[in-house]
């Protein structure tokens, strides 16, 4: 194979204009900033909706770096994310995949719930993992060396993991680990206030439900309400729809299908709201 140089173009395409709101829960943006710095990738381990891809947005904003975001899934291959050729008219082009592009111009390569793609996409960031830094492209026959200011980042919940879909440890000792479980109960209340525009005092019963609710989950709860569903949850009150609706769309139905936890759920809610 070829190797190749690779240089940052100035396409700002893929930068976040804006500054996401991130309330950090403890030392994960000082974390991040060093790993940058020292060009280490970094996995971002957490339940659904704890702000992983919050935190990944407002450090591509705080650093100033594009941002190629990635929703891994079962049908996910390398070949997505190195590049593949098209046939266009007459011609065949080469089109560059997401990880290949971030590689080619900078920034952070973010592959989010990483255990949910196909196996062989573990094995194609493995070189970008470590001292190395590159990623060989076989269809071009070509290895792209990543720039200084490339950045690899993972997200992973394990309160999904089994068998089939764990993360092994040949992949997460690759990576500086970033934990981030549910907020602390003044940091969600100043998160949902914020996010869903509703006063503290209903911010608070949300956040203090949902706490409640959590508990359910060593009682056979999957997992607990996110921090996203309380958002949610604000969003539809602040609306006009019924207290019942806006709480059953959001704090029940999202998170179980069996009937008798979602009548605990509901029991719960109701010490804290009238519907």
């Amino acid at each position: 194979m070829k190797h190749d140089s690779v240089k940052k173009s100035e396409s700002g395409d893929f930068r976040v204009a804006k500054e996401p709101f991130y309330l950090p829960q403890g030392s994960e943006i000082e974390i991040f900033e060093a790993a940058h710095q020292k060009k280490l990738p970094v996995l971002l381990n957490g339940p659904t909706g704890s702000g992983k891809t919050r935190l990944v947005e407002h450090m591509a904003w705080r650093l100033k770096l594009p941002l190629y975001t990635v929703a891994c899934h079962d049908d996910l291959s390398a070949n997505d994310l190195t590049g593949r050729y098209i046939i266009k008219g007459a011609e065949v082009e080469w089109i560059d995949g997401p990880l290949l592009m971030a590689v080619r111009e900078g920034g952070i390569a973010y592959l989010d719930e990483i255990v949910e793609a196909r196996k062989d996409v573990t094995v194609v960031i493995h070189p970008l993992t470590d001292h190395r830094r590159y990623l060989p492209v076989e269809k071009r026959s070509k290895i792209f060396h990543a720039p200084d200011d490339f950045m690899m980042v993972i997200s992973y919940n394990p309160n999904y993991q089994s068998v089939l879909k764990e993360l092994k440890p040949s992949t997460r000792q690759r990576f500086i680990s970033i934990n981030l479980g549910w907020p602390a109960e003044d940091l969600e209340i100043r998160i949902v206030c914020r996010e869903a525009g509703v006063e503290e005092e209903t911010a608070g019963k949300l956040v203090k439900a949902a706490n409640k609710i959590r508990n359910l989950v060593h009682q056979g709860l999957e997992e607990g309400v996110s921090t996203r569903e309380l958002v949610y949850a604000g969003m539809l009150l602040k609306s006009g729809l019924t207290m019942r609706d806006s709480l059953h769309a959001t704090m029940i139905e999202p998170l179980t299908y069996d009937s008798d936890l979602k009548k605990s759920i509901e029991e719960v809610l109701k010490n804290y709201f009238s519907f």
